[in-house]
């Protein structure tokens, strides 16, 4: 379906929110990879550190692992990968496209029950990845070796009741791994991937997304961007989120090279921008919550990036004078097919102190503010955005979910026949352009990662030793949003037995990294507010007094007080990046709720007070705050501990 250009809309008011993007170009995926493998086959596809893989070389790996699949794998099956970025990734991403299944990054540590969850939901046909971390089922079933550049003991694990007779055999039954699969879930027709998304009943939910979408997304992104033969395209994102199908697609379609981030970069913007620097990136994606620490510092010297696309959660602040590269802030929920609505911001102009906005429709794109009863309001006015158009997802791979937010458009409205509802409070401006204003629903963002609050309760209660948990989310230091978990053990219980660490730790096979609360809290009961409901805004007032009260009773001399100025100036720098005001220098900064955000501020931090640059896997080989306050000391030139 082709939108039409922006009009005005019939039956509609002049006035009222509704935007349309241009009319988007078909744009083929599979199709325009094996061109350019054809056209050129000796361009390189795929640079992870000294191995470089041609256009070529990516098409026949590829090949040969669809042929290893093939029979065992139909067309609308799915396949989760789980791995990191790599050529193996590339390779399968490619293969399993080929055999006209569907693609179901999952990412190489998704956490084991999680992953057991999802496998024993969806039913996947097999799952790629280490056996070794691999739900039960498919550690003891059959497994296909795969063979790429890199790939040590990675496999294609079929689960061991997918049937009697595994991959490779010649029995009666060879076929049987995809035809005896008991509720096996199949995605639509024409479904190219499918991504998970946090859902209130504590499983994930799963998005089929089209290859017509996902087609006209890098048909526009191409074009945005001018990505092209020559072009080092970043791969960088996640494999679970949803944009890294964006950048890895647009390399493959466009002739371009794919160039695989080193872990380090991930965690510190200096060590990403010099990274960019000594790969040649000319164009890169990187998550909002990386994004601002980068755009934070002084823009470095020598880089030939041209675009950079920001997305995930909300930009606080656009580019400085100085940044070369035209910065491209990008909104769109994983129902609509990574990206919705664009904002670009040129280089050397002043973009103000402001959060930028999220900007207009992409090609294709239909979006409009609505009431509740979902009748478009008049534009200055803050409403809930509802996306329609050629980029919607097919619907969650479970009818139910996709009745309740793939909802009938308005009748008046040209275009399109369902939107979405993202939930997302916008206000459209007299300009059109759209303005991010939050959270309609109890779902946050966490480093870019949508969360449901609900999911982790239930996660927690699934621990015999939780009664009931609550999660509340308070605004983060360093923007976005930190999670907070309050739980109530189990009668019988003891709690001199059971810390919050403890549960915590209990609870991260169930969850993905950026869902597991910072911190978690034992209580003896929940208030409750006029309705009977937790009251979580009573539950986050009585953390912060208790944590100021811990403040103060470790504020004289003690045996976990600061005793030397680094150590002082460690602990309040990460208290402040953590919103932790009781922070003890004996504590582990992953374990007290650091992320990579937090990471990247803080190494940030240490250079501009301490003048000492750290890496980031120093800082994280350290067991405890007081340890990397040592390892300052240590590094600062012609200075002594203490």
């Amino acid at each position: 379906m082709t939108t039409a250009p922006t009009r005005p809309v019939p039956g509609f008011l002049p006035g009222l929110s509704v935007s349309y993007g241009r009319p988007a170009r078909d744009g083929a995926v599979l199709d325009l990879f094996t061109s350019w493998a054809r056209r050129a086959p000796h361009a390189p596809a795929l640079i992870d550190g000294e191995l470089i893989l041609s256009y070529g070389e990516l098409d026949r790996l590829a090949d040969d692992l669809a042929a290893r699949l093939a029979g065992h794998v139909r067309p609308g099956d799915l396949v989760g990968l789980c791995l990191d970025h790599s050529a193996a990734l590339v390779a399968a991403t490619v293969a399993v496209a080929r055999l006209g299944a569907v693609h179901l990054p999952l990412g190489p540590r998704p956490g084991e029950r999680r992953l057991r969850a999802v496998a024993e939901q969806l039913r996947p046909a097999c799952l790629i990845g280490d056996p070794a971390l691999l739900p039960p089922a498919h550690r003891d079933g059959t497994h296909l070796p795969i063979t790429a550049p890199g790939a040590t003991g990675v496999v294609a694990a079929f689960a061991k009741d997918a049937g009697a007779d595994g991959p490779g055999s010649d029995g009666p039954g060879a076929n049987s791994l995809r035809t005896d699969r008991p509720r096996a879930v199949r995605a639509p027709k024409g479904t190219q991937y499918t991504v998970l998304t946090s859902g209130s009943t504590g499983l994930p939910k799963a998005v089929a997304v089209g290859q017509t979408a996902l087609g006209a997304l890098l048909a526009w992104y191409r074009d945005l961007t001018g990505l092209g033969p020559g072009d080092r395209h970043s791969l960088l994102i996640g494999v679970s989120f949803d944009p890294h199908l964006m950048e890895l697609w647009a390399g493959l379609t466009s002739g371009a090279a794919l160039c695989v981030a080193p872990d380090a970069v991930r965690w510190d913007p200096a060590a990403l921008t010099d990274w960019w620097r000594t790969t040649g990136i000319t164009v890169g994606v990187l998550p909002t919550p990386l994004a601002e620490p980068v755009l934070d510092r002084p823009w470095p010297a020598g880089l030939v990036l041209r675009h950079l696309t920001v997305g995930g959660d909300r930009l606080r602040r656009g580019p400085g004078p100085d940044v070369t590269a035209v910065v491209h802030n990008a909104y769109g929920p994983a129902e609509a097919t990574v990206t919705t609505t664009v904002h670009s911001m040129a280089p050397g102009a002043d973009h103000g102190t402001d959060a930028p906005p999220i900007g207009r429709p992409i090609p294709g794109a239909i979006v409009l503010v609505t009431d509740e009863s979902g009748r478009p309001l008049p534009r200055g006015e803050a409403g809930e955005l509802r996306i329609g158009g050629q980029g919607l997802a097919i619907g969650y791979l479970d009818a139910g979910l996709t009745a309740e937010r793939f909802v009938s458009a308005p009748d008046d409205l040209d275009g399109t026949d369902r939107v979405y509802r993202t939930g997302d409070r916008v206000l459209m401006r007299a300009d059109g352009v759209l303005e991010f204003l939050g959270r309609l629903d109890d779902q946050v963002k966490v480093s870019g990662v949508r969360i449901e609050p609900a999911e982790v309760e239930a996660a927690l209660e699934r621990d015999p030793r939780v009664r009931r948990a609550a999660v509340v989310a308070r605004p983060a230091p360093v923007g976005g949003a930190q999670l907070l978990a309050f739980a109530q053990l189990a009668e019988g219980v003891g709690s001199a037995g059971v810390t919050g660490a403890e549960l915590l730790e209990a609870v991260r096979p169930w969850l993905p990294g950026q869902a597991v609360p910072g911190v978690l809290r034992l209580v003896d009961g929940f208030p409750l507010d006029a309705n009977g409901k937790i009251d979580r805004a009573a539950l986050l007032k009585a953390a912060e007094a208790e944590a100021q009260q811990g403040v103060e009773r470790t504020a004289a001399p003690g045996p976990d007080t600061a005793a030397t100025p680094t150590e002082r100036t460690v602990l309040r720098i990460c208290a402040d990046l953590l919103g932790r005001a009781d922070l003890a220098p004996s504590e582990n900064f992953l374990d007290a709720g650091g992320t990579s955000v937090t990471a990247a501020r803080l190494l940030a931090a240490f250079e501009e007070e301490c003048g000492v640059r750290l890496r980031a896997p120093m800082l994280l080989r350290q067991p405890d705050l007081r340890a990397v306050a040592r390892l300052i000391d240590e590094r600062r030139p012609g200075a002594a501990a203490g």
